[in-house]
């Protein structure tokens, strides 16, 4: 080789040499409590100290020492029979008072509450009313109406209807409902399983999927019953991420088994009939993959999806149920519009997720934490 091109060669290695390796995604246990609190785990700043805490259900954990406090009396639940009375906790300043609140699903189907964070003052928050029933196992709360405000999507279960709810001008009394629905809706079981919002037909506008179809918001979102569209969007599943996963301009639907094995994107794909979807499964090393978050876990630009083992959902009786309680993130990678796949890397091994999780900037270092509670306990893995 003549010497200019074994310097070319030379310099080439020593640039990419240079070049920064790109760090690995690593986690950090810290185990809060071993108790069985709840299935579902929110994350805030109760106490006004510039740090964010963990509210689990019955009490809540203040940083950084995860000094344990109730926000209700705290019950006594059996985690090798028995259920919590928690199976999703959301957090939000409900009153406007700039305090944050605590929103408890207790159980499926059953009655809903918001608790009155009582700023810094001792005794059990103030129980206030959502609704006498939010039904589904995965109850949403997001921002359905693209108004910058969080709303609680459920199933009416009396009426079998979809509904969401907004808090009226005295938030002290029952939310108000808004029913998507018509009465008889499918997805509107106590125990029913897979809902979510995205914008999929490219309109602007949030929809609402279930494993049944999807229900088109229209312009006017008051409107009611919106129009449903059947389509089979595959088994009983928990959170339904509505998000274009291959890059061709539309959005797909991401899904995970609840209680057995698999997770599948169901691919958008537009015919003279309108709208259906073709099902890829892309996982099923673990099962009960019971909750569902889309975050950019590596800041690669890239929306990851984070789960893991709801361990025990029905006491080791779902396939795979006493294999270990795992939390997974999956790396996305699109090499080519059309193309993607999606990467598994265990975070770790004795967690596991609940019915619901969140995924926050903890401690404010800029990478994606994660906060769990379920059967193993309540913890929090906070990303090096």
């Amino acid at each position: 080789m003549k010497r200019p091109a074994l310097l070319a060669l030379v310099a080439i290695a020593a640039a990419a040499c240079a070049l920064p390796a790109r760090a690995e995604v690593r986690f950090a246990k810290t185990v809060l409590d071993t108790t069985f609190r709840s299935e579902g785990a929110a994350a805030a700043d109760v106490n006004h100290d510039g740090k964010l805490d963990v509210l689990a259900g019955d009490v809540w954990y203040a940083a950084p020492d995860w000094t344990m406090h109730e926000v209700r009396k705290a019950g006594t639940y059996d985690a090798a029979k028995g259920y919590s009375q928690c199976f999703q906790n959301f957090a939000d300043d409900v009153n406007g008072d700039g305090w944050v609140d605590s929103i408890i699903v207790n159980w499926p189907g059953k009655e809903c509450f918001w608790y009155e964070n009582p700023q810094n003052k001792p005794g059990p928050w103030k129980e206030h009313l959502i609704t006498s029933s939010a039904g589904n196992e995965t109850s949403v709360f997001a921002d359905l109406l693209g108004t910058g405000r969080k709303v609680l999507l459920a199933a009416f279960c009396p009426d079998k209807v979809v509904a969401y709810w907004t808090p009226p001008a005295d938030p002290t009394k029952p939310w108000d409902m808004h029913v998507v629905s018509i009465k008889g809706s499918p997805g509107t079981d106590k125990y029913s399983h897979g809902l979510g919002i995205g914008d999929i037909n490219g309109d602007g506008r949030n929809d609402i999927a279930i494993i049944e179809g999807w229900w088109e918001a229209p312009e006017d979102r008051s409107q009611t019953p919106w129009t449903f569209h059947k389509v089979d969007l595959g088994p009983k599943c928990a959170d339904m991420i509505i998000f274009d996963v291959d890059a061709d301009g539309d959005n797909d639907i991401i899904t995970s088994s609840a209680h057995d094995y698999g997770m599948w994107v169901h691919e958008h794909v537009k015919t003279a009939e309108g709208i259906t979807f073709r099902r890829h499964e892309f996982f099923k090393a673990f099962s009960q993959t019971h909750a569902l978050h889309l975050v950019d876990v590596n800041r690669d630009g890239l929306p990851d999806l984070v789960t893991g083992k709801r361990y025990h959902a029905h006491h080791g009786k779902d396939p795979g149920g006493n294999e270990p309680a795992v939390v997974t993130w999956f790396e996305l990678k699109q090499p080519e519009k059309g193309q993607w796949e999606y990467v598994p890397h265990q975070i770790d091994d004795d967690s596991g997720v609940g019915t619901q999780f969140t995924v926050c900037d903890l401690n404010g270092d800029g990478k994606i934490d994660i906060v769990a509670s379920n059967k193993k306990g309540v913890h929090v893995l906070v990303q090096e």
